[in-house]
Formats: C-alpha cells, structure tokens, sequence
C-alpha cells in the first residue's frame, strides 16, 4: 500500500493535474477568503468556504478520472488483477494519494483563520471545524470520483459521470423539495445522497457528529464499491466465477445495509450528541434558564411548525428537538401549508409566514412568526436588512410560558389625540415578555379597563379634553401605571401636561441643545446623549450604552408633594440650555429668552395616596422609541422601553431568555494589507503552483 501510495502522489506532482487541482482550490477559496472575509470584515472562514464549495464539482472530477480508468484504458489493470497483494491495499493507497493532494490545498487555507486574527478576533474553533467540514466533504467526492473512475476505461466519461454525481449530491435538496414538499419514502432515500445540506452545520458553527458519521460511511462505501468492483474484475479471469460473484453482491447488499442501518442509529441519538455548538454564544444550545423552566413544565404542548419536514430550517428543528428530549410534555408536528393550507386561521386572523411556529396547550396558543425567531438590523444607508441574532429559544420559551401561565399582563396604547404608534420591533420585545398591547381611544370608551397594568401615552399632537384628562387621572388614583413621551408642539397641551404635573413632572415647552460635545451627536447639539442614571430600571443600559433622544424638551421638577417620590432616569449637563423659539432660531449660540439648564429628559415618579401606588414615567422625546433613533445607539433605546414597561407591569413569564447576538466581532483590514494578501493568496501562490506543474510537466515530456 505505502508503494502504491507513494507511486500516485508522485505521479500527480510529475503531471500538471495535481498542481492544477491545488492551484484551483485556493484560487476558488482565496477569491472568497478576501472578498468576504478581509474586504467585508467577516470573521467567520464559513463564508469563503461555503461560497467556493461549488468549486468540487469540477476539481474532484478531474483529479479523480484517471485514477483507475487510465489504468484499464492503458491495460495497467491486468498488474493489479493478478498482483499477489490484496486489492484493498491498492485501492486504499490510490485514495490516499488524491486525499492528500486535496490536504495539501486544505493546508493552506487552515493559516487563513491565523491571518484574520491579526486584524481582529476569531473564533478559532469554529474556524476550524468548519474548515473540517470542507474537508469532509472533498475526501466524500474524492471516494465517489473513485468508484466512478473503476467502472470505465474512458477517464471523459469518468469525468462527466463524476461531474453528474457531484452536481446531484450538491442538489439533492432542492431536488427532494420539488418532488414532495411533505416527504416520503422516495425522498428520504435520495436523502442519503444529500452531500450539500450535511456540510451546513460545520458552517454554522456546529461540530455534527451525525455529518462526520455520514461522510466517513460514504468514503468507507466508495472505497469498499471501488475493491468490489475491481474483485468482480479479478474475478471473471478465476475458475471460481460464479461462487465469487454472488458472495461479492452478498456483501456488497450487506455492507450497504449496515451502513445506513448505522447512519439511522447515529441520527436516533438525542440532539445534544448529535451535535456540538462551538459558536461564540451558544447561539444553538439551550440555556439552564429554559432547563429549570421545562423541568417543571407539567402540562402538555404541541409546537406546530408551518414548514414540511423535507424543506425546513434546521437551525430551528435542531433546537426544538432539544426541547423535545428535555421535557416528555413537549410534542413537534410539522404542518406543510401547501398541505393544510388553512391550519394557521385556526390560530391567528392575520396572514402567518412559512415556517412560523404555533406553540398551543389545552389554555391557549400563541403564534411565533419565522420573522421573529431572527434579529434584523435594517441598514439605512444601504436599504439592506442583515440578521443579527438568534431568538428561538427566547420565542419559544416565552411561548411556552404564556400557555401555561395562569395570568396575562395587558397594556394600553392611548389613542385618539394624534398619539405615535409604537413600532412592531418595540411592541415585540413585549410580546415576547407576554405582555398584551391594546389600542385604547378615551373618547369612545368610559375609562381605562381594570385589566390594564399600564397605559402607554406617546406623544399627542393635540391637547386632552378635561373629561379625558380626568379618565387617565381616575385611573392612575386607582394604582395605574403609565408611560408618556412628549415632545415639542405648538399646542400648550394644558390639561394633558397637568395629569404629569400631579406627580411633579413639569415639562417645558424648549428644545433642549448640548453645548457639552460628549452629549450631543453628529455634530448636532440637538441630537441628544443624555446621562444615564444609576437605578434599576436603567441597569440594562446604564455604564454599556448611550440613549438617543434627538430634539427633546426640558422636565422641571416639583418636589414639594410628599407624595411624590421621583426619580431621575435622563438628564443633560450643566451646559445645555433650551431654545425658547426653536422655530425662529438664527443660531445655536444662546439668545435672548432661551433657558439654562440643567434638564431631566427623563423622570420616574412614584405616587402613593390612600395606600394605592401608581408610577408614571416620562421621557421627554417623541422620536426616542423609534427605530431610526434606535439605530443610532445599538438596540440601546429600545432597551429602555422594554425595562421601562416591564418595571411597571408583572409579566406572566418565568424566564425571559435574551437575543443570542450573533458573533458583531468584524475585522479592520487595512487597504494595503487587503490588496498584498489578496494579491499572495489569489494571483501569487496559485500561480506559482500552475507553473510549477506545467514545468515538470514539459521536463518530463522532453526526457
């Protein structure tokens, strides 16, 4: 074997085939290496690997064809059909030599991960292993290429049916998809022929032990079909034609059975050793939190997902099957809305997308739209939206939470006085936290409802009537909570402002400016970053992120009520002043009528009278809880809203599992660097390795 071995290495590196196939390998990869990785500053080599994997369905065609068709074309055949060694020696000897052809390339691109960590942080395991998984799949090709190469004399026809065969495998999903959206018998067998869909997990940041079970059994099956079907040659020149043929076709049936036998055990497994999350935060793993929760879940619940079991995200299946191992209450069933086109109206009365999920006990359902199980970060400057997190365990968890839950929390958006909606990407971070949002207009209903734990007011356009006015008054006297924004109008807005002035909050009628230029941003002293106080419900933000609040108006405080006790949340520096007449403002320098600060931009009073308790929190910006002003500070805005209703509300969940962001660490490549690497790894080294093998290549001819 080892002669074997050391005759087909050399005689790759003494033609212009193995120089050609490594040169072509890190052309392919190094093109997407510098293009995603260095140009763009993703620190993930998943994306230069995946992006090039198409790449095999040409090179393993080439660098398998004459491996052994040559050797029958050339008659060669006859040494090994009578040599005395046995064949499997022979045969493991050739693969060897084409495996480590293919390693040799491989061994480059492992020193890319090394290169990107110089300009930032990588996470070396995950580099690896889904440089592992590339590997996985090329020595899978190569053992395929092989058998191929064994059943002809034509190395073309071995490198067109090769070329089929990889071109199929790379498919096969797309392929199984079209045929049965639900799946069947027919598309769970050419499932095994599935190469592509495999490899994805080694790019996500998964070690799949069901993925490297898989690729090892097809090069142990290519290999063992490549013996046999050079035994069966060997064999027809014997006396024992006929006894040996059926016992080679016996074991061929048998080891194919075994092999998938096997492959079925391995996937039987539970999901937590099928796979291994080596990702940053365990974007795929499920916390203690939801472990502690599921322990002590004692009513049954089915997660419906509206998705075929054939065409799915297997991110979310594998998670989901991780809650089904933990806990015995847990049921999954797929529903193929081409199938049952009308199962999510049971649910919902607004359209719900492919692959949703429905989580539903005997108590109640709750629908999870697939947009909500990902975090999106929209890009204004480009009009692109990027996936930023991972939340299905927070979805799910939550979801699970509110139908078994006895109690449901409910608030109330105000309307009917030129009120902002609050945007679906804020209202969601409740709705995760089972906190209810309803619309309200005072004018055609008699009051709050009593189920209310809190009231939202953001920002009315005009002025409350006296009898509104005295309904949010009632309701706040009751042990109401409420949260208000309000910004600059023209309106005075004086029986709204005297709601907040029961609790001591007095909001001015000026637009606050920074001239402190740590707390303004853009060069805008009217784009505020107020301080934040140390309390807690500023802990989530306060010290890590800066608050947002552009074009706000000052809040005074009266501190004289007993009754009252208030809280600083926002303020500005001792430097800021506010623009009396911001419409006729002629500059930011400070003018006659303007008043000096310092303001609170936000305030949190708590109000206790006849042992009833009610809070109201004030911000002093109606554009802070939006998601263009969320955007300029990280979610930080957003944030705020969410502790600011939670503080006020009780929420029937009994854990709340944050976003699992996916790894933000990008890498900072300088130009120069970007053009010398890429210049090395794209044009440099594949082209030295090209020439290098036309050069022998010519030497040896003239010999």
């Amino acid at each position: 074997m080892k002669a074997i071995y050391k005759r087909e290495l050399r005689a790759y590196f003494q033609s212009v085939i193995g120089w050609l196939f490594c040169a072509a390998t890190l052309f392919c990869v190094s093109l997407y290496f510098v293009s995603a990785n260095l140009l763009s500053g993703y620190s993930n080599i998943a994306y230069a690997l995946s992006s090039g994997a198409f790449l095999f369905l040409f090179s393993v065609p080439i660098l398998t064809m004459r491996i052994l068709a040559e050797e029958r074309k050339q008659k060669t055949d006859q040494l090994i059909l009578t040599a005395p060694i046995p064949v499997w020696k022979i045969v493991i000897g050739k693969y060897l030599a084409m495996a480590t052809v293919f390693l040799c390339a491989v061994a480059v691109v492992c020193f890319y991960p090394i290169i990107m960590s110089f300009f930032g942080t990588v996470n070396m395991v995950e580099a690896y292993v889904a440089i592992f998984g590339y590997v996985l799949y090329g020595l899978a090709g190569i053992a395929v290429g092989m058998f191929i190469s064994s059943i002809t004399e034509s190395q073309v026809v071995a490198m067109v049916l090769s070329f089929v065969a990889m071109f199929i495998t790379y498919m096969m999903s797309g392929i199984t998809s079209m045929l049965s959206s639900e799946g069947n018998i027919a598309t769970k067998i050419l499932d095994c022929f599935d190469f592509g869909s495999r490899m994805q997990d080694f790019y996500n940041g998964i070690f799949s032990v069901t993925g490297t079970v898989y690729y090892v059994t097809v090069v142990c099956l290519g290999i063992y079909f490549t013996i046999q079907s050079i035994q069966k040659r060997r064999y027809t020149i014997s006396t024992k034609k006929l006894k040996a043929g059926v016992y080679s076709s016996t074991m061929i049936a048998i080891v194919t059975v075994a092999a998938v036998f096997f492959n079925l055990m391995v996937n039987e497994l539970p999901e937590s050793v099928q796979s291994i999350d080596v990702t940053n935060n365990k974007l795929y793993s499920i916390t203690q939190d939801t472990k502690d929760f599921l322990a002590q879940l004692s009513e049954d619940v089915t997660i419906y997902v509206l998705a075929s079991e054939s065409n799915h995200d297997t991110n979310v299946e594998k998670t989901l099957n991780k809650y089904q191992e933990i806990s015995s209450h847990i049921k999954i069933e797929y529903k193929d809305p081409s199938v049952y086109p009308a199962f999510a109206s049971n649910y919902s009365d607004s359209s719900v997308s492919s692959g949703s999920l429905i989580v539903e006990s005997s108590k109640r359902s709750k629908v999870i739209d697939y947009s909500e199980l990902y975090q999106t970060e929209f890009d204004y400057s480009t009009y692109q939206s990027t996936v930023t997190g991972y939340d299905v365990e927070g979805q799910v968890t939550s979801a699970l939470s509110y139908v078994t839950g006895d109690n449901n929390s409910k608030i109330y958006a105000i309307t009917g006085h030129g009120e902002m909606d609050v945007p679906e990407s804020f209202t969601g971070s409740l709705t995760k936290a089972n906190v209810e949002v309803q619309s309200l207009n005072l004018i055609s209903e008699a009051g709050v409802p009593e189920d209310a734990q809190a009231i939202l007011i953001m920002s009315p356009q005009s002025d409350y009537s006296e009898e509104d006015a005295k309904k949010i008054k009632d309701y706040l006297n009751n042990g109401g909570n409420a949260l208000v924004t309000i910004g600059w109008v023209e309106e005075s807005m004086d029986n709204f402002k005297g709601i907040l002035a029961e609790y001591g909050l007095n909001v001015g009628t000026e637009v606050v400016m920074e001239t402190n230029t740590g707390n303004y941003a853009q060069d805008n002293p009217f784009y505020l970053l107020p301080t934040i106080s140390s309390t807690e419900l500023t802990s989530s933000v306060s010290g890590n992120y800066y608050i947002f609040t552009p074009y706000s108006v000052g809040i005074t405080v009266n501190s004289e009520d007993e009754n009252n006790n208030i809280t600083t949340l926002l303020s500005t520096s001792d430097a800021a002043y506010g623009k009396a007449d911001i419409q006729n403002a002629a500059s930011y320098e400070k003018e006659e009528g303007d008043v000096a600060g310092p303001f609170y931009i936000g305030a949190s009073s708590e109000r206790t009278i006849d042992d009833k308790t009610s809070t109201v929190i004030v911000y002093s910006c109606d554009s802070m809880f939006t998601d263009e002003a969320d955007s300029m500070v990280a979610g930080a805005n957003k944030e705020l809203f969410k502790s600011s209703v939670n503080s006020m509300v009780t929420a029937n969940v009994n854990v709340s599992i944050p976003v699992k962001e996916y790894a933000a660490s990008y890498l900072t490549v300088p130009q120069l660097q970007v053009v010398l690497i890429g210049f090395a790894t794209i044009l440099v080294i594949p082209l030295v390795l090209l020439i290098t093998g036309i050069v022998i290549t010519v030497r040896r001819a003239k010999k």
